[in-house]
C-alpha cells in the first residue's frame, strides 16, 4: 500500500479553469486525513479518506466557503509522488486533478509553479 503522508501541491480543473492548490496528508494504515489549502478564495478545506494499494479516494469540505462536500478519487504512480484523478460534486460538477509530492521548500515551490504556464486539463479517457 502506498504512503502519502506528507505534503503535496497540485492541481484541478473545474470548466478548464485551473486552480492550485497545497494538501498535507496524515496516513494511519489505509486510513487518510489532512487539509487542503487552494490558491483561491475557497480557502482552507478538510479531508477524510482511505488509501487501498495505488488508489485514493477521499471528501474535502471547505472550513468557512461551501458546505458542499467534493469526492476525489486517484491513482498514485508507482514511485508513490504523483498522484492523477478525478474530482467531483454531487456528480453534476467534476473535473481532473493532479498532485505530486513535494520538498521541503514548500514557498519556494509554489512560486517556481506559479510562475509556470498551466498546462491544459487532460483527459483520463
Amino acid at each position: 500500500m502506498a504512503d502519502l503522508s506528507g505534503t503535496w501541491l497540485g492541481t484541478y480543473w473545474q470548466e478548464g479553469v485551473p486552480t492550485r492548490f497545497e494538501a498535507t496528508f496524515v496516513q494511519s494504515g489505509n486510513t487518510l486525513s489532512g487539509s487542503i489549502l487552494d490558491d483561491s478564495d475557497l480557502g482552507e478545506a478538510r479531508l477524510s479518506g482511505t488509501v487501498t494499494g495505488r488508489n485514493v479516494s477521499f471528501t474535502k469540505r471547505y472550513l468557512m466557503t461551501s458546505s458542499k462536500s467534493i469526492s476525489y478519487v486517484g491513482t498514485i504512480s508507482e514511485e508513490e509522488n504523483y498522484i492523477q484523478g478525478q474530482w467531483d460534486i454531487d456528480t453534476r460538477f467534476s473535473g481532473p486533478w493532479e498532485a505530486h509530492r513535494s520538498g521541503d521548500n514548500l514557498v519556494a515551490e509554489l512560486k517556481t509553479l506559479k510562475s509556470e504556464p498551466v498546462p491544459e486539463a487532460v483527459s483520463l479517457g
